[in-house]
């Protein structure tokens, strides 16, 4: 039986539309992030290879010759900078109080006209930062021709009394001047040897208590181990050893109960935890004493 042509041909549209049609394939996410960054990956790989190359450079020159082909580079930068005006024209210093102006510049060591591109801030601010008065330094070149020198200052914290002499320290104990002493002011007074390095702790306890504080005329550092208070009465109190801020606040609770530290004595003993030793003075005497060469005058009269 022959076929119908008409049949046939819906038979074979039929069979076509039932194929199922496939979607061209979407690019995977790495191939559409390097496709949006492919513009920023060619500089930066001109910029690697010229870090590269700049490196290979100064490798090879110190190799060939370490010193005089650097200095030769840095002579051509001067000459390039006095060619172009850029010498020093003035320096701006920052932050001095204390610190001699003369220290400073002999440590800057540079002068007005000198070439801009053969100062070393670096060397500078080492220099600056060995004088006594200054704790941190900083130094930095603004071309054209300006020099900029921050500085700062230790602050002078105490009086130090060591062997007969009188010195300026700050908290750490260093020295900071030794002449001069009482342009800074009413300050502390430490007395003996390891005072300077211990006695930031011991300032800091009689702060805590100012009834005992204000009547603190020194500090005393006693075989390097403890501390004795002298106060402005004349009265020394014993502190014990490695106890000093329980030792200060029982004082100051007495001199709020009893008056204790306006009494007239020779010593007040807190060195027993369990005990208060008081050692009364021969006879009454006021608050101020006399010199020697005073009382000697009013006995001779």
């Amino acid at each position: 039986m022959a076929r119908d042509p008409a049949r046939a041909a819906a038979r074979e549209r039929l069979s076509r539309s039932s194929v199922p049609h496939k979607d061209p394939a979407r690019p995977s996410r790495l191939r559409i992030w390097v496709k949006r960054r492919r513009s920023l990956l060619r500089p930066a790989l001109y910029g690697a290879f010229g870090i590269g190359a700049l490196a290979l450079v100064v490798v090879a020159v110190r190799a060939v010759d370490p010193a005089g082909r650097v200095r030769s580079i840095a002579e051509s930068f001067s000459g390039i900078g006095e060619g172009l005006g850029l010498d020093v024209q003035q320096v701006i210093l920052e932050g001095r109080r204390n610190t001699p102006t003369d220290m400073i510049r002999a440590a800057l060591g540079v002068a007005r006209g000198d070439p801009m591109l053969e100062f070393s801030p670096e060397a500078a601010r080492a220099r600056i930062e060995t004088i006594a008065w200054v704790q941190t330094a900083h130094v930095e070149r603004r071309l054209p021709g300006t020099i900029l020198v921050r500085i700062e200052e230790r602050r002078p914290f105490a009086i130090w009394q060591n062997g007969g002499r009188f010195v300026i320290i700050d908290r750490e104990g260093r020295v900071v001047a030794s002449d001069g002493l009482d342009q800074f002011g009413p300050l502390p007074l430490l007395v003996g040897t390891g005072a300077d390095t211990m006695g930031a702790a011991l300032h800091d306890m009689l702060k805590a208590q100012p009834e005992v504080a204000e009547r603190v005329q020194a500090m005393v550092r006693i075989h390097e181990r403890r501390w004795n208070l002298r106060l402005h009465n004349g009265t020394d109190v014993l502190l014990p050893e490695g106890a000093e801020a329980a030792a200060i606040q029982r004082l100051a609770e007495l001199q709020r109960e009893a008056r204790l530290l306006d009494r007239p004595l020779a010593a007040i003993d807190l060195r027993l935890p369990d005990r208060l030793v008081l050692r009364p003075t021969r006879q009454a005497e006021p608050a101020e004493q006399p010199n020697q060469q005073q009382a000697s005058r009013a006995r001779r009269g």
